[in-house]
């Protein structure tokens, strides 16, 4: 299964933000989606997930049209959405949070996704019946992926996960993300950690103005010099 995107053109009201994407995000393939602030990848995100509608072109999953589809169809065909900020409900306990994303299963099957998340995230374990807004910047953002994989998505949108951790904690959480994929799971990760997403990524992509300006394996990119300096800011 994969997400295909073509030619894909959106904005807010009369402002263009995105100008004629194109990129494709196989099952069991991390693909980082590197830019600067600004640069249309959030966007780009809410697009995929039904949050905001195309303009012109449109996004595919398995060869099916999303067009039209609301992002709890989208939730059910296996697009997961982890946003930008976590969004959690923090007078919810850790179990709570985890259950909401289990919503659309099966009734028992939550059983399984609970095993799945904590297997994942050991510490999610531990504070199951802590406060989510208690927990600490690294844990809740551990909560916020646990509760999009309750859902068994097929592929995961996943904004800015290090946005304000330690990057000790900021390793930890990209390091469960490659370990996600690794299990067959496709992740378009949005990140602004370009080194660290660029060693955990297999292919990679480029925003600049709300185009793709750059493309390729993780590893050239990152070894490449001139391109560490004029897109990456390494």
């Amino acid at each position: 299964m994969k997400l295909q995107v073509e030619a894909l053109e959106t904005g807010y009201g009369k402002a263009q933000v995105l100008f004629g994407v194109d990129l494709e995000v196989a099952e069991g393939e991390l693909v980082a989606l590197l830019g600067a602030n600004g640069a249309g990848k959030t966007t780009l995100l809410h697009t995929l997930s039904g949050l905001l509608r195309p303009w012109r072109g449109r996004a595919l999953w398995d060869g099916q049209d999303l067009s039209g589809l609301s992002p709890a169809q989208r939730a059910r065909l296996g697009i997961g959405h982890v946003p930008e900020g976590r969004q959690l409900f923090p007078l919810m306990t850790v179990e709570e949070n985890l259950r909401l994303g289990a919503a659309f299963l099966a009734p028992g099957r939550d059983g399984e996704g609970f095993a799945r998340v904590y297997a994942l995230f050991p510490r999610l374990a531990e504070r199951r019946r802590q406060l989510a807004g208690t927990l600490s910047g690294g844990e809740q953002q551990m909560l916020a992926i646990g509760r999009a994989l309750m859902g068994f998505p097929k592929i995961l949108l996943v904004d800015e996960p290090s946005l304000g951790l330690a990057p000790r904690l900021a390793e930890e959480v990209l390091l469960a993300l490659k370990r996600v994929a690794e299990e067959g799971v496709g992740v378009l990760l949005v990140e602004q950690n370009a080194a660290l997403s660029l060693e955990v990524a297999s292919r990679a992509y480029v925003m600049e103005h709300g185009r793709l300006v750059l493309q390729g394996p993780a590893h050239a990119l990152l070894e490449d010099p001139s391109i560490r300096e004029a897109y990456l800011s390494l």
